[in-house]
């Protein structure tokens, strides 16, 4: 795993501006989009397997993982925009929806991240209901680095993605589990505990990419038969929300798609690399974060006044300046913060955003 890089890929970035313009499409209720609620799977799927690369990288250079260290690198990459966006929720909420309650509780369960739980299980937030995917993440970050290190101890050399396989699996049996018995869909869709499938799919990707037993070269040469996979997607694009199916199945399936992408452009070149890596695409990939942030109640208050296309037009431009004028200010000085301490300590910096 020494041996172990991860460089610059464009098409990790175009991945996240199609997963953001699926997002964005279901929340403006486009007709046969109400399923592209999906986008989220595609982030946490690229989430795992960039973070667990990195933590791998780390690890085979160091022999160790810092997790204060990674944590703080992830809060100054994720919490100034989010402040932000938070700051002005609370200024402007109570202008642009005057009969809203809870806007300052629903801001401290969003900047908590405990939002996921919150609306499982007590609707709040409301307006900021988006926020449930962020607090999923979050609690996979603070998680995953220790748990990564203790498999990485017990763990027979090259056999990594063997304990990992199995926490997928198992998360997948979880999330099974809660819709035979019956709980509502809302409840099963918005925890981490019934999400991180996507997650631990990511993270077994970064670690066959890392040790790449055997049987990896021979799936890779079958990669051809395995690219009709992410040609169901789209077909999923129209289921209706509520519907268990996407709990039992659909998840699954895009996970199962979103693996095969990445194995597709990881070698940098091919038809869907060039696809993904199309400049508008990388460029609204960078941006992904900070449209993720601003475009819910932005889309939430268009949609109360414009059809949907208007939704989608206006809500995308509105929330790609906001995140522009947010990523070239505020985050820009906190990555430069964050980055001149690894210069300090002559730690290599990340080629690959997270």
């Amino acid at each position: 795993m020494k041996d172990f890089k991860l460089r610059y890929n464009s098409a990790f970035d175009g991945l996240r501006g199609v997963a953001i313009l699926l997002v964005l499409l279901s929340h403006a209720h486009v007709p046969m989009f109400e399923g592209a609620f999906f986008g989220v799977d595609l982030f946490f799927v690229l989430s795992g397997f960039l973070i667990t690369s990195l933590l791998l990288m780390e690890h085979g250079s160091e022999g160790r993982i810092g997790f204060w260290r990674f944590c703080r690198r992830r809060f100054l990459r994720l919490m100034p925009a989010l402040a932000l966006f938070l700051g002005a929720y609370c200024l402007f909420a109570p202008l642009l929806w005057p009969g809203l309650e809870d806007i300052y509780s629903d801001a401290l369960v969003s900047l908590l991240y405990l939002a996921d739980y919150g609306i499982a299980f007590f609707d709040s937030p409301d307006t900021l209901l988006h926020m449930w995917s962020l607090s999923v993440e979050e609690h996979f970050y603070l998680l995953w680095p220790p748990l990564l290190m203790l498999l990485l101890r017990y763990s027979r050399p090259g056999q990594l993605w063997r304990p990992i396989a199995l926490l997928w699996v198992l998360s997948w049996l979880w999330r099974m589990y809660w819709v035979h018995a019956g709980q509502q869909f809302y409840e099963v869709f918005f925890r981490f505990d019934t999400r991180a499938s996507g997650l631990f799919a990511g993270a077994l990707l970064a670690a066959l990419m890392a040790e790449r037993p055997d049987f990896t070269a021979a799936l890779k040469s079958r990669m051809h038969h395995a690219m009709w996979l992410p040609l169901a997607v789209p077909l999923l694009m129209a289921m209706q929300w509520d519907n268990q199916d996407a709990m039992l199945w659909g998840i699954t399936v895009v996970e199962c798609a979103a693996i095969v992408v990445l194995v597709a452009v990881s070698g940098g070149s091919g038809l869907v690399h060039d696809m993904l890596s199309a400049p508008w695409l990388v460029r609204l990939g960078r941006l992904s974060y900070g449209i993720y942030l601003w475009h819910y109640p932005v889309v939430r208050y268009l949609r109360a006044e414009f059809s949907w296309p208007v939704v989608v037009v206006l809500g995308l431009a509105i929330s790609m300046a906001l995140s522009a004028l947010s990523f070239h200010t505020l985050e820009r000085w906190a990555l430069r913060l964050r980055d001149s301490a690894d210069r300090r300590a002559n730690r290599p910096l990340q080629a690959q955003p997270v």
